[in-house]
């Protein structure tokens, strides 16, 4: 469940959304949360109309990536035609495909890479958690269990206890 505290002043608002995290320690790069979400999306496999995308960052190290759920995100405000809106509550990206021409600007304001623009549709498509589904399927498909939901807050706090126990480790 997504942590919501609000106030009325909107400067002082904290919102925080989860979204889908990888351990690259455990990603081998099977890309089958690439073709689960593109079954589930699309109906079909074809990892070119997934949601999430596996990244190699060095020759052994993959990441996946998809939508961060920004707050005042970047994509929201780049879009010219009002297309994408977001969901206060999970924060959730959802596209109007109706307003969507694929012009692009959200994907240019994207600084994650997780928008892409479907080459079918020609329309832009983000990661929506799998809004239809009580889960995003590629965490619970995951087979090496390197996907999780989980807050930016939670993310900091597993990095800075993994730079602590790399330290400890380092000292004895």
């Amino acid at each position: 469940m997504p942590r919501i505290s609000a106030s009325t002043d909107r400067r002082h608002r904290t919102v925080t959304h989860r979204h889908i995290v990888c351990d690259p320690d455990k990603c081998i790069g099977c890309q089958l949360c690439e073709y689960i979400c593109s079954a589930t999306k699309e109906g079909e496999f074809d990892t070119l109309r997934s949601r999430i995308r596996n990244v190699r960052i060095e020759p052994t190290v993959m990441l996946s990536v998809s939508c961060r759920n920004c707050e005042d995100a970047p994509c929201v405000v780049a879009c010219p035609r009002d297309a994408l809106s977001q969901r206060p509550d999970i924060g959730t990206i959802r596209v109007d495909a109706d307003r969507c021409n694929g012009c692009g600007w959200c994907v240019s304001a994207c600084e994650f890479g997780a928008i892409l623009l479907n080459p079918r549709t020609k329309k832009v498509a983000m990661c929506d958690l799998c809004a239809d589904n009580t889960e995003p399927q590629c965490v619970i498909y995951c087979p090496k269990e390197a996907l999780s939901l989980a807050t930016p807050e939670e993310v900091a706090q597993k990095s800075r206890r993994q730079v602590v126990a790399r330290l400890l480790q380092e000292l004895l």
